[in-house]
């Protein structure tokens, strides 16, 4: 049978883990909604001005 200190750290250790994966899944959701777009529609603007500055 397990010790009470064994089952505190199994559930420790799951918790954290759980913590983890929570950030990293948050993170992936970030980058792809927030700041990918708007890194998409820097690069369009800056590509249309130098365009037009060619012409």
């Amino acid at each position: 049978m397990p010790t009470l200190t064994g089952v505190a750290y199994l559930v420790a250790m799951t918790l954290l883990f759980g913590l983890w994966i929570y950030g990293a899944v948050s993170l992936y959701f970030d980058l792809r909604h927030r700041f990918l777009p708007q890194l998409l529609g820097w690069i369009r603007e800056r590509r249309s001005t130098d365009r037009r500055q060619l012409v």
